[in-house]
C-alpha cells in the first residue's frame, strides 16, 4: 500500500515538471517572438524607404543623355559652292569661258588637249595686226589653259602696242576682252580693275586665293601682260582649299544613301573622276554656275 502510494505521488511530480516545462518552453518562444519581430520590421522599412529613394530622380545629377547616332550628313561631300564663301573658285569652266569669247566676236579656238601626251586643255586667240622682219609690233595675244575636266589654271593675255583713242585709253575691242573674263570669272570686287586696264596703268590685285595683274612689261613701253588665276597664299587659304578639293573625297556607297534622297544633295553623291579617261573631256560641275 505504501509502495502503491509513492508510485502515484513520482508520477504526479513528473505530470507536473513536465507540464511547467511546457508552460516555461511556450513563454520563452513568444517572448523570442516579440523581441525579433520589431528589428525585423525596422529592418523592412529601412529598405523600402531606400528603394524609394533610389527611385526618385535627383535633381542636382544630370539627366542621361538620350542615345544619338552620327548622321550620314557628316561624312557628305562638301558643296563647292560654299567654297567661295571662305576661298575664290572659278565657277565657270574653261570650255564656257572660251565659248563666251566666242559670242562676243573674239575668235578663240575650242577647248581641247594641248598635244596628244598632255593633260592639260586650253583655247587661245592671236592676232598679228602689224610686224617687221624680227617681231609683231602690234598684236594681241590670249590663253585660257586648264584641265581635262574643265577648271581652269589660269588665263593670261599680252598686248603688243595697243590701239588707243585720243586720250590714250585702250580701245574698246580689246578692253572688251578683259570685261568679259572679268565678268565670267563672277568675282565682282575685280571689276575695279577694268578702268586702271583702259587707261594702261599697272594694277595688281588679290583677293582670297585669286588674283589679277596687268602690268607694263619690264624694259618695254609698248608691252602689257595680263594675268587671272587662283593661289592659295595662307595657311588657312590652303586648308580650305585642300578641303573642298574633290581629289580628297570618294564616293559614298549606295547603302549608306537615303533612299527618300530624291531633289537633295543626297541624290547626287560626288562621282570621282577616271583620270585614264582621255578620249572626252567632261564638264565641270562649275560650267552650271552663275554669279547669283
Amino acid at each position: 500500500m505504501l509502495s502503491n502510494r509513492r508510485s502515484l505521488l513520482w508520477g504526479l511530480l513528473i505530470s507536473i515538471l513536465l507540464l511547467v516545462g511546457i508552460v516555461v518552453f511556450y513563454r520563452e518562444i513568444h517572448h523570442l517572438e516579440d523581441s525579433v519581430g520589431p528589428f525585423e520590421n525596422q529592418a523592412l522599412n529601412k529598405a523600402a524607404r531606400s528603394s524609394r529613394i533610389a527611385a526618385r530622380p535627383d535633381p542636382a545629377a544630370p539627366s542621361p543623355l538620350p542615345p544619338t547616332s552620327i548622321p550620314l550628313q557628316l561624312i557628305a561631300v562638301p558643296k563647292l559652292e560654299l567654297a567661295s564663301q571662305f576661298l575664290r573658285m572659278w565657277r565657270v569652266s574653261g570650255s564656257n569661258i572660251c565659248g563666251a569669247l566666242r559670242e562676243a566676236g573674239i575668235e578663240m579656238s575650242e577647248w581641247k588637249a594641248a598635244s596628244m601626251r598632255n593633260r592639260s586643255y586650253e583655247c587661245y586667240f592671236q592676232r598679228i595686226y602689224e610686224r617687221d622682219e624680227v617681231r609683231p609690233l602690234s598684236s594681241t595675244f590670249l590663253k585660257v589653259r586648264g584641265d581635262e575636266i574643265g577648271d581652269i589654271l589660269e588665263i593670261r593675255a599680252k598686248i603688243i602696242g595697243p590701239t588707243t583713242d585720243a586720250q590714250g585709253r585702250l580701245a574698246p575691242a580689246v578692253l572688251r576682252i578683259f570685261e568679259i573674263i572679268v565678268k565670267q570669272a563672277c568675282w565682282h570686287d575685280f571689276e575695279d580693275t577694268l578702268a586702271s586696264i583702259q587707261n594702261l596703268q599697272n594694277v595688281e590685285y588679290e583677293r582670297f586665293g585669286s588674283y589679277l595683274s596687268f602690268t607694263r612689261e619690264a624694259g618695254s613701253a609698248n608691252i602689257f601682260n595680263f594675268v587671272l588665276g587662283l593661289k592659295a597664299t595662307s595657311g588657312s587659304q590652303v586648308r580650305t582649299k585642300m578641303y573642298f578639293s574633290t581629289e580628297r573625297w570618294l564616293q559614298m556607297p549606295a547603302v549608306l544613301l537615303p533612299a527618300s534622297s530624291s531633289g537633295s544633295a543626297w541624290g547626287h553623291p560626288y562621282q570621282p573622276i577616271a583620270l585614264n579617261d582621255v578620249a572626252s573631256p567632261r564638264q565641270s560641275p562649275r560650267s552650271i554656275w552663275n554669279c547669283g
